[in-house]
């Protein structure tokens, strides 16, 4: 019987040797690429799992709030030094349920009526997967419209006045 080239013989060491390295380098590329595409459908088919565990659909209450604020907030200008925020009723929910999901600049650059803020509200819950806020829903409304409201056009400069006018002549 005549040996083929493909096939190892026992009796030559090199290529005992050669097929066995062949074969594992073969395994471990099959082994990485079957958890490369698991890890991709787990993120496809659960994308919650790639969130921070306080980032994922639950929603803080008052509670959980004052139990996880244990350090003294830093206030400057009536702000709260880590968010930027204004100090007022209601930002510790704000913080709690809006800065889990993004930045508190998008909260600042924006000005809405508090029917604005809840049209928002909506949208994020319908479309983005924010939680249902339940009864602290009306206080985060209730501090946005009162410290993010629209504000009224300003000019180039305050008017003037006390000042007497009077007529140019030709």
């Amino acid at each position: 019987m005549k040996k083929t080239p493909s096939q190892p013989s026992s009796s030559d060491p090199k290529k005992n040797s050669l097929f066995s390295g062949v074969s594992k380098s073969l395994a471990r590329i099959v082994a990485i690429l079957i958890v490369l595409v698991s890890l991709i459908l787990l993120l496809i088919f659960y994308p919650d799992f790639s969130r921070p565990d306080n980032a994922r659909n639950e929603n803080p209450n008052a509670e959980q709030i004052r139990e996880s604020n244990g350090t003294d907030e830093q206030i400057v200008d009536g702000k709260d030094e880590e968010t930027g925020l204004i100090v007022s009723n209601g930002l510790e929910l704000v913080k709690a349920n809006c800065t889990n999901c993004h930045s508190s600049a998008l909260i600042i650059q924006n000005r809405f009526t508090r029917e604005g803020w809840h049209e928002k509200i909506v949208w994020m819950q319908e479309t983005q997967g924010l939680w249902e806020l339940g009864e602290s829903e009306s206080v985060i409304l209730d501090y946005l419209a009162k410290n993010y409201a629209p504000e009224d056009p300003q000019g180039r400069r305050i008017p003037l006045s006390g000042i007497e006018w009077y007529e140019l002549k030709n």
